[in-house]
């Protein structure tokens, strides 16, 4: 199969150039389209044979949900059922945007794209593209993130095209994401709103617009848990994994710096090449190893939006081992490091 690729002027965006896509999207294939968190692998998200399609292109283990993309609030009401009110007040507070709910889902969507359960995760994206494309479509878009299965994320259309060429139909290139980390994805079928993946909506945020919301245990943990149901995106397998071995050091500081310039020297000297995630605070600190910054620490939102990039940097480069900084403080803190520590396998070092 060949795949095509679209360049989209985000500034001068026409209906017609959407045509292709959808109509590829009406016959089971499968599209990649950016969204304002990462680029989605789009199918139809009421066609079995395109959810089927989805999880064969990634690599993808079937029992791992997609989550289906909407164009319009009310959609809601089509694809689930017993929709409590605080579903309606996240819809309002927080969409257009990078939330998606879990919610009961209705007959008519396939449990192909729900991973086997009763449950259907929703979400309706702020990017105009993507936007564009479900309304031109008329479909519900089915779209994990557009990659090959736990490998990192892909935050532009040219890291889509290195993991999937020639394994889907078409590529939307819109040029590289703002948030740069999936949405945030909360559990909304118990009596407690459940994180099951933090992001860009903090649990701060939705507890001022529903009250008490809890994080789920496998958010929380530094420890890999294998007996994990997926629920969720992102809970059970490994995720974002770069090709090199990495490792994140948890300490203050200077430990970390000084551990971390210790433990690369110590690779570099036994003939590794080795990757330093570092900050511009701390870039020009290290001793050892490629140093790349991923932002500031003054600017979250610039490390989020850096982090996938990097560890794909690195794969480019034929790094062996990752030497990473914690990033737990700050708002977007469990955010980063949720992606960070599965990227790892949860392999920490406490300095």
């Amino acid at each position: 199969m060949k795949t095509i690729v679209q360049k989209m002027d985000r500034n001068n965006l026409k209906p017609e150039e959407f045509a292709l896509a959808a109509s590829l999207l009406k016959e089971g294939q499968l599209v990649a389209f950016p969204t304002e968190t990462v680029y989605g692998l789009g199918g139809d998200a009421l066609d079995e044979m395109a959810a089927k399609r989805i999880y064969a292109a990634k690599g993808r283990p079937s029992d791992n949900p997609l989550i289906v993309h909407i164009a319009d609030a009310s959609d809601i009401e089509k694809l689930a059922v017993d929709i409590p009110k605080t579903a309606y007040a996240l819809a309002g507070r927080f969409w257009p945007g990078p939330l998606t709910m879990i919610l009961k889902k209705s007959d008519i969507v396939p449990y192909s794209t729900t991973g086997g359960l009763d449950t259907v995760a929703i979400r309706m994206p702020s990017d105009e593209i993507a936007r564009e494309l479900i309304r031109t479509s008329g479909l519900y878009i089915a779209a994990p993130s557009a990659n090959s299965s736990g490998r990192p994320s892909t935050t532009k259309a040219e890291h889509v095209k290195e993991d999937l060429d020639g394994k889907i139909a078409m590529i939307l290139d819109g040029g590289a994401v703002t948030i740069g980390l999936e949405s945030t994805i909360v559990d909304l079928t118990g009596e407690v709103p459940m994180i099951l993946r933090p992001g860009y909506i903090t649990k701060e945020m939705l507890e001022e617009a529903i009250g008490t919301t809890e994080y789920d245990k496998a958010v929380v943990n530094k420890e890999k848990n294998v007996t994990i149901v997926a629920k969720a995106p992102g809970m059970k397998y490994k995720h974002y994994a770069p090709k090199g071995d990495l490792t994140i050091f948890e300490g203050e500081m200077s430990a970390v710096i000084a551990g971390i310039s210790k433990a690369a020297k110590e690779k570099e000297e036994s003939g590794a090449k080795v990757g330093i995630l570092a900050t511009e605070e701390t870039k020009d600190k290290y001793t050892a190893g490629i140093v790349k910054s991923i932002g500031s620490r003054k600017d979250e939102l610039s490390i989020a939006s850096h982090l996938f990039d990097t560890l794909r940097e690195f794969d480019t480069l034929g790094v062996s081992y990752i030497y990473s900084e914690s990033f737990e403080e700050g708002t977007l803190g469990q955010a980063i490091m949720n992606r960070l520590l599965k990227a790892a396998g949860y392999q920490r070092v406490l300095v």
